[in-house]
């Protein structure tokens, strides 16, 4: 007996051309966080394009650009899936015929390229395919469906903003959310794991106060650049003797900025830095005791009472146990058992979970491979991989067109239908 899913998914061929070439125009025209206009548009005008469109209620401009569709089908639960939208202020270096060449003003008048160099143009155009094909399939479902289309996942604000915009009032309570990221691995494979999959984290921002003076007399100034220099070093410190070592911590300063001229003392100096943990109370842990650290060092030196803030906070991206075996229950039947990875956690951060949060509704975020899989079973096997294939955010990023794309439309439409799917 065919299953569910494989009667929605018969009709991917028929639409493979369509989304394609709905991906490679994505991917050429990027835009920046909350400010995704056009591809908002696009994603809007896709789906009232849609087959069985009819029967969709649309939402557009929640926090500007996000974009909602509900489709109701009978009784049932109700899944969420999301896909990102945002680009990156990256310079493509891809070589692709489709590579983009966008070239875009920041909020502060800085001029910027922007690149799909996080594989969002990829989580657009799989749910927008998997919606076309469970759309045109509606017989072999039922219950309700919420696709979310996100702005800002980069700047980590963008699933707050919509939440803030109400979505938790214009659209049915989720009963189970699910969200994918194409990464690094062998195309045509996914990778699902229970518990946390990707870091909590929080930014922070350090003003060391000094006195400024001449470089010519150090003792009649208190240079922040040395309190500066000195806290880096005492930072490291939290991480190898302050927290439990059973634990995975990530303390990086990624900012120093002092100063204007090499014979001046500044008189403040500015350190940005990330914390990352897979446990929201071992982040805000950390966070504290670099603020004590901070205020010790300046208070050390006798400086003025220095400033620390937190933000571009999110919670850590932790799955469901049941959830996650059902889904990778539903993606061994699709994919074959031994095309289902383990989602090997990582320290990069996510705020997917904050929308199924809003709920109190239990989720799986998994990944998809980006890279050809023959070329990555040889690097595999050389202990390469990190020597031969780019990383997100890098320059050049750029997933396999196929089978990164059908991947990316089956595993989003073989979960819904785990929940979802009749029998036949």
């Amino acid at each position: 007996m065919t299953a569910p899913s494989a009667r929605v998914l018969a009709a991917l061929p028929e639409i493979r051309a369509w989304a394609e070439r709905l991906y490679r125009e994505l991917h050429a025209s990027p835009e920046l966080s909350l400010a995704e206009y056009q591809t908002s548009a696009r994603v809007a005008s896709e789906l009232k394009a849609m087959p069985g469109a009819r029967r969709m209620q649309l939402i557009t401009g929640i926090a500007g650009t996000g974009v909602a569709a509900v489709i109701r089908n009978g009784t049932g639960p109700t899944v969420l899936l999301r896909a990102d939208m945002d680009g990156l202020p990256v310079l493509e270096d891809t070589g692709l015929p489709y590579a983009s060449t966008v070239m875009t003003s920041t909020g502060s008048g800085e001029v910027v390229p922007v690149m799909h160099a996080c594989g969002h143009d990829m989580h657009v155009a799989s749910l927008l395919g998997a919606l076309r094909l469970l759309l045109t399939g509606p017989g072999e479902w039922s219950g309700t469906l919420v696709a979310v289309f996100q702005p800002a996942e980069e700047r980590y604000n963008g699933a707050r903003a919509m939440l803030a915009d109400n979505l938790t009032g214009r659209v049915p309570w989720p009963d189970v959310a699910f969200g994918q990221h194409v990464f690094p691995g062998p195309s045509g494979t996914v990778g699902v794991s229970a518990g946390p999959v990707m870091a909590a984290s929080a930014d922070f921002i350090a003003t060391v106060r000094g006195r400024g003076g001449h470089g010519s007399a150090p003792h009649l100034a208190i240079d922040p650049v040395v309190i500066a220099a000195s806290l880096v070093t005492r930072l490291q410190g939290i991480v190898s003797r302050q927290l439990p070592p059973d634990q995975t911590v990530v303390l990086t300063v990624g900012r120093l900025i002092a100063g204007t001229k090499s014979n001046i003392i500044a008189d403040h100096a500015v350190l940005d830095g990330t914390v990352r943990a897979y446990d929201d109370a071992l982040v805000a842990r950390a966070l504290t005791l670099a603020e004590r650290a901070l205020r010790a060092e300046a208070s050390s030196w006798g400086a003025p009472g220095p400033d620390f803030q937190i933000y571009d906070r999110v919670p850590v991206t932790s799955n469901d146990p049941q959830v996650s075996a059902q889904v990778a229950a539903a993606f061994a039947a699709e994919f074959g058992a031994e095309n289902v990875r383990a989602f090997t956690p990582m320290m990069g951060a996510e705020d997917f979970s904050e929308l199924p949060g809003a709920w109190g509704a239990p989720y799986c975020f998994w990944s998809i491979g980006a890279f050809d899989a023959h070329a990555w079973a040889l690097s595999e096997a050389a202990g390469t991989q990190l020597e031969d294939f780019p990383d997100n955010h890098s320059p050049q990023f750029a997933p396999v067109l196929q089978p990164t794309l059908d991947t990316g439309i089956r595993a989003l439409v073989s979960a819904t239908m785990a929940w979802l799917g009749r029998p036949g």
